[in-house]
């Protein structure tokens, strides 16, 4: 008896080893593989570099879906599977089956616990239709295995945990971390602790300027240039007085600088050590998404010294996060990887100014066009919504003009392609009967669940983005949307880099086949055999 308890405890062990003690995954929000290369040379050697150099690196790895958000990204990378089947159409969608406008993680059926709004904390991953990595890691282990979700955004922190997660943590604008009652009735001690000593008020008061000399800024325009917004309401020039941003507005504002980043990582820090996660040889997982990188994207452009300071200071925030896992975890006992939940265009204006014919077009500019040409040419307003470059057709209104359904779709198909920003429009007939054939069509195909998505979907010329004038966006099936960084690092990782072309969905699966664990149940399990070792 006691030879056979020996043997299943060897056993036991052995099955332990074959999993790090900790598993980490970092998002950085609107992160372009091309920030690696263009900010290189101002890295230190501990951040970026330091997971490079040691680690392996995918130079070519992009998205293979529309639409390129911040929700789709992230359940896309945990779950190993697209838009189509995981069910997170967007960031926000019309859902042709209820009929109405929904957020991704929205649940009224929760509240908010902590020092949060009402809305902010009435947040599940409910809408999320199929399994994460997470989940698969806290069913392998019955549920010993911690998995803890945290990012100033909800979307960033609560996709990626997944439905069977300890916690998910993300930042309300009282500069608190908030949950919601999906994960538990009353915040764990420690996170209470953390938003009582308000660690956003010293990054406030202390204010933004460059983190190095300006001549380093080189590979960015110069400051307050035309293609940038104004930032919390502030010209968009150095120095930034935070503390008088604050006080006309709320704890929000960090968000939309480098510090929200720094707050996260310690936030992330407290975490590990109050949680205890990597401490025994049941692994757990830490997802951590950094968000102030897609707030500066998207109001001050990708080629602003905000950006460039946000990354360079991003850089060192690794940098100390890693170093405080090897002492913590241990530098053989975690294995890290990091990528971004899409990437970003470049701004439409600038593209011009330099003799690129693209520009950006205003979303409210093409609803009112669409509006204008329906009552033009059926006497009444047949949109129910454009959102997501998704048509939705009011069939009520259809049914009762007696209107031919097929004509309408051909009407405006005609209409949207007299557009200068539309390359092509793909009906829903077109969508569900995709063949493979063309790739657009393909990556449409891949993002469309036929209960939520429209009746038409525009795919737009290249360079266009349907967005304001200053700062960028995101959202197309093109290289500079889909286009991101991914870098394994740590536990049982070899050195090294490719250049073959991969997509997101296999990062899940990767992880699955690395940790000895259950595929995610809706991924098509293609992996990454460069990082999975002999």
């Amino acid at each position: 008896m006691k030879k056979i308890f020996f043997l299943l405890l060897l056993a036991s062990i052995s099955y332990a080893q074959q999993r790090p003690k900790l598993v980490v995954g970092i998002v950085v929000d609107q992160m372009k593989m091309d920030y690696l290369y263009r900010f290189n040379d101002d890295f230190s050697a501990n951040g970026f570099k330091r997971l490079m150099k040691n680690g392996y690196t995918f130079h070519n790895m992009h998205y293979n879906y529309l639409p390129t958000y911040t929700a789709p990204g992230h359940a896309a990378i945990f779950t190993g599977t697209t838009p189509a089947v995981n069910g997170i159409v967007g960031n926000e969608w019309f859902s042709r089956k209820l009929g109405k406008d929904i957020y991704c993680t929205e649940d009224s059926s929760v509240k908010t616990i902590g020092d949060g709004t009402k809305a902010e904390g009435e947040m599940s991953p409910k809408n999320l239709l199929s399994t994460t990595i997470t989940d698969e890691l806290r069913l392998a282990t019955n549920f010993k295995g911690k998995v803890i979700g945290m990012s100033l955004k909800d979307r960033g922190a609560i996709l990626p945990a997944g439905h069977f997660a300890n916690w998910a943590f993300w930042y309300s604008k009282t500069g608190a971390f908030i949950s919601s009652t999906f994960y538990g009735e009353n915040l764990p001690t420690w996170v209470t602790e953390f938003n009582t000593e308000k660690h956003y008020l010293p990054y406030i008061n202390k204010g933004w300027n460059l983190y190095k000399p300006i001549a380093t800024y080189n590979e960015s325009l110069i400051d307050d240039n035309v293609y940038e917004g104004k930032l919390n309401g502030a010209k968009a020039v150095f120095p930034y007085n935070l503390k008088e941003m604050f006080e006309k507005s709320d704890a929000g504002i960090i968000r939309a600088t480098p510090f929200g980043n720094d707050l996260l990582a310690e936030f992330a820090m407290k975490a590990i050590e109050k949680e205890q996660l990597g401490k025994d040889e049941i692994t757990d997982f830490l997802t951590v998404s950094f968000s102030s990188t897609d707030y500066v994207g998207h109001i001050l452009g990708p080629r602003s010294i905000e950006l460039q300071d946000t990354y360079l200071r991003l850089d060192q925030t690794i940098a100390t996060f890693l170093a405080y896992l090897d002492k913590t975890v241990g530098k053989d006992n975690y294995l890290l990887f990091l990528t971004a939940d899409h990437a970003g265009a470049e701004n439409a204006k600038y593209l011009k100014d330099n003799k690129y014919n693209v520009t950006n077009v205003e979303p409210k500019e093409i609803v009112k066009g669409l509006k204008k040409f329906s009552n033009e040419a059926f006497g009444d307003d047949l949109i129910l919504d454009y959102s997501n470059f998704n048509l939705f057709f009011n069939k009520e209104i259809i049914k009762t003009k007696a209107l031919d359904l097929v004509k309408v779709k051909q009407a405006f198909k005609e209409y949207l392609l007299t557009q200068e920003q539309v390359k092509t429009i793909y009906s829903e007939e077109d969508i569900l009967a995709n063949s493979g054939s063309d790739i657009y069509l393909d990556f449409i195909a891949k993002g469309y669940d036929a209960s939520q998505n429209g009746d038409l979907v525009v795919l737009d010329k290249p360079g266009f983005i349907e967005y304001g004038a200053t700062g960028t966006s995101h959202g197309t099936v093109y290289s500079y949307d889909t286009h991101v960084p991914l870098l394994f690092y740590g536990w049982k990782i070899p050195k090294g880099e490719t250049s073959n072309k991969k997509y997101i969905t296999t990062i899940a699966p990767t992880i699955a086949q690395k940790i000895k664990v259950a595929f995610p149940n809706g991924s098509d399990c293609e992996v990454l055999t460069e990082v999975l070792g002999k």
